[in-house]
């Protein structure tokens, strides 16, 4: 092919070759890392080369997938449904991988669930094992060897520091005027880490592009592979309600003077809700809105169009593909106003803390003390992970998690006596938010917790039944800090697991 402002490293042509050349690079039992988060910049054509190779019968390979967050269905989904992946982390969503990893698959996931914003330095550190190759997309590569990335950053800076051999796939269906989008910044570890000099939501520190040595670089494959973005998760009726009492919420924390919402930034997970919640800031009284976060949906582009925010920095372009073609076609009026960062940076402990975020993730299930579980279904089955919610959570100014006050079409309550598994303890966890209204838990003691999480959150139909177990785990015990019932508790669950299996099915999706 004839290479162009894409491809201005002269020194790698001799190493371009095609995907399934470069797939054979892959050994059976190796570890490999890829670029991306979400689907957004996964590698796409080796990783499809491997699955046909694999579909095929011409190789068999039981590999070590390591990324910075979920991955496309290039990845995921294909290697999944094949039995490539033998173990997974540190995070997922594709439905064919979690039937794997949940023993329904050809054969065993061994899945170990991270809180996002650790993999890099545990990687550095050696904790997952040598990293054998690094599979990364780029949008272009400059005049001295430096990688552009594409849609998304995550840990591609460390997989590529750490790895033996490094892929590059040059994906010509990236816009190249993402090049310059990006701040990748190498931090260091422990015991001699400096500060991470950023202050400000919109402070660059590092540079717009990835390092690697040359003679690392085993393969440059060049092509174009279409991403796949997120659908638009469509809003209804509970969504709305939700987003509306986050932002009633918010509105009485800016009357009362303490943390205004267009002082302090915002960091908001991914889907329908959150969606909701960027479009009911958009028509509520908030200006100069700032977003410090993992992921950019299509709700900050309408409130940068409306004037409503003025940036926003993330790891990830987590948009719908209308929301894509609307940011690529005009980004030259959105470059100033965006940032996409390390993941090792977006869910930093210490610039969460700095700058105060707020931060709003979702739950499965909350319990009437607090505690949050967001990765488990009836505390066995694991549905996605924990991803960077603990990261923004344990560490935010104000940590607000949201739910439907009930799953299942009714027939489960996302309010129970005792979370069947904790991600986020009470202790991590300010403000539960509902459909039904919102409870601010900040100062309240575990007694009086339940009593505003049952009374502002639980859905009406279950109110009594959450009500009588508190009144009886409160009599039985004698006034202690944490009145429970472990009986009666796990015999809610059961009940509950039982009407719902009943019902909707053994095995369904919350």
């Amino acid at each position: 092919m004839e290479y162009n402002e894409r491809f201005r490293c002269a020194a790698l042509y001799e190493r371009v070759m095609s995907a399934e050349e470069a797939a054979l690079l892959i050994e059976d039992g190796s570890t490999v890392a890829v670029s991306g988060f979400t689907p957004s910049g996964c590698p796409k054509m080796v990783p499809l080369a491997i699955a046909e190779q694999v579909r095929s019968g011409r190789r068999r390979l039981r590999l070590t997938l390591l990324s910075s967050a979920s991955t496309g269905p290039e990845l995921d989904s294909a290697w999944g449904e094949l039995g490539i992946i033998a173990r997974r982390l540190p995070y997922m969503t594709s439905s064919e991988l979690r039937r794997a990893v949940n023993g329904g698959g050809p054969e065993p996931v061994a899945y170990t669930d991270i809180h996002i914003g650790e993999v890099a330095q545990n990687a550095r550190l050696g904790f997952y094992g040598k990293i054998d190759t690094a599979i990364v997309e780029a949008a272009a590569l400059t005049e001295d060897g430096g990688i552009v990335p594409t849609t998304a950053l995550g840990c591609s800076q460390t997989f590529i520091d750490l790895a033996g051999r490094v892929i590059i796939e040059l994906n010509l269906a990236q816009p190249a005027a993402l090049e310059g989008l990006h701040d990748v910044y190498r931090v260091g570890d422990p015991p001699r880490r400096g500060p991470i000099p950023l202050t400000g939501v919109g402070d660059r520190i590092g540079t717009p592009y990835l390092r690697c040595p040359a003679e690392k670089i085993a393969a440059v494959v060049v092509g174009a592979a279409e991403e796949h973005p997120r659908p638009l998760a469509p809003e209804d009726e509970v969504s709305r309600a939700i987003a509306a009492n986050i932002v009633r919420f918010l509105a009485r924390e800016k009357e009362a003077g303490r943390l205004s919402a267009d002082e302090l930034p915002l960091q908001s997970g991914v889907g329908s809700v959150a969606n909701a919640v960027l479009f009911g800031l958009k028509n509520a009284g908030f200006s100069h809105l700032r977003f410090y976060s993992e992921v950019m949906q299509d709700g900050i582009l309408d409130l940068i169009d409306a004037g409503k925010a003025d940036f926003a920095s993330a790891t990830s372009l987590s948009l719908s593909k209308e929301g894509m073609a609307r940011l690529l076609g005009d980004l030259e009026r959105y470059r100033d106003k965006l940032v996409l960062r390390d993941s090792e940076i977006s869910n930093s402990a210490e610039l969460i803390r700095r700058l105060g975020v707020i931060a709003m993730n979702t739950a499965v299930e909350a319990d009437i003390y607090g505690n949050v579980n967001s990765s488990q279904m009836n505390g066995t089955t694991v549905y996605n992970g924990i991803g960077g919610s603990g990261d923004y959570a344990r560490n935010a100014a104000i940590s607000i998690f949201m739910t439907n006050s009930v799953a299942k079409g009714g027939k489960i309550s996302s309010i129970v006596p005792m979370v069947t598994h904790v991600d986020h303890s009470e202790h991590d966890v300010d403000v539960i938010v509902t459909e039904q209204g919102f409870a601010d838990l900040r100062g309240l003691s575990p007694k009086e917790r339940a009593a505003r999480i049952i009374e502002n959150c639980a859905h009406p139909d279950y109110r009594a039944q959450l009500r009588a177990y508190f009144e009886a785990a409160c009599a039985a015990t004698h006034g202690a800090q944490t009145p429970h019932l472990l009986d009666r508790c796990f015999g809610f669950h059961e009940n509950l697991r039982r009407r719902g299996s009943m019902l909707c099915g053994e095995g369904g999706e919350n």
